[in-house]
């Protein structure tokens, strides 16, 4: 990418990106389960506002032609959905962007350092590196920082979160040793793909014998974020409680966080 900025957290990035870069003759087009960073940060500009229906391209496509007036379109998704393991069909997206003249924004918190042979993300999963406009991601969860996030992209893009995004000019940035500690865990992805290796083969062994016992485990086959899906939220909670006592720390999460009747645990 040209340039990049850095933030407290991925969410500052996400929350301070569509204020400062679009104008009300704009059109946001965002996938319906995004993270709430995302929402927030559509709520804050003054953009036309549409949504499409969970990773359902045909639903996507006629947003964009409903959106075919504005001055700038742009396609909002996460990379990996947190909640439900998913994985964002990228090719498509950016395939539709291209048809549309749209432009694509990605949220990788829950794909950096996870997906991609090096760790570089879902564009490296999909052999689409270069091909997304504007990332945003952290340098926690994965890369172990326990905070800070950023937002890397076109270099004018960047120059304006520089001048005109609130999270950037009213917040502290990142502490020197989170900084190092980010530097050093790109050096280690950069060096091996051992822990990644490692990773995907647990993934696979977890997925494949948690169906083999009964289990419905949710999401992309590939993706290391296995929600293991109860359905009732009171079964869930119990559950969680149950794996604790054998040293299983994993939590339930139950409406309003998911919908009614769709608890499950995150593995």
């Amino acid at each position: 990418m040209d340039d990049s900025i850095i933030y407290p957290s991925c969410f500052d990035a996400n929350a301070g990106f569509f204020e400062a870069v679009m104008t009300n003759e704009d059109a946001i087009i965002s996938d319906s389960l995004n993270h709430a960073s995302i929402i927030d940060g559509v709520r804050l500009s003054k953009c036309k506002r549409m949504r499409f229906n969970h990773m359902d391209m045909a639903d996507l496509e006629k947003q964009l032609q409903d959106a075919s007036d504005a001055r700038l379109k742009v396609i909002v998704t996460d990379g990996v959905f947190s909640m439900d393991g998913d994985v964002a069909p990228l090719a498509e997206i950016v395939n539709l962007a291209k048809r549309y003249d749209a432009f694509t924004f990605v949220d990788e918190c829950h794909a950096t350092g996870v997906f991609g042979k090096n760790g570089k993300g879902t564009p490296e999963y999909f052999g689409l590196e270069g091909e997304i406009d504007v990332i945003t991601s952290t340098l926690g969860k994965a890369l172990g920082g326990g905070t800070g996030g950023y937002t890397v992209g076109n270099a004018s893009v960047i120059e304006v979160l520089r001048n005109k995004g609130r999270p950037y000019l009213f917040s502290n940035s990142i502490a020197p040793s989170v900084a190092g500690a980010s530097n050093e865990v790109f050096d280690m992805l950069a060096e091996s793909t051992e822990l990644l290796d490692s990773l995907r083969a647990n993934t696979a062994r977890f997925r494949k014998g948690m169906k083999a016992a009964g289990f419905n485990v949710m999401g992309h086959d590939d993706c290391p974020i296995c929600p293991v899906f109860i359905g009732d939220a009171a079964k869930g909670a119990q559950m969680s409680e149950e794996l604790m006592k054998k040293n299983i720390y994993v939590i339930s999460f139950s409406f309003p966080v998911v919908p009614k009747e769709k608890a499950r645990i995150r593995c």
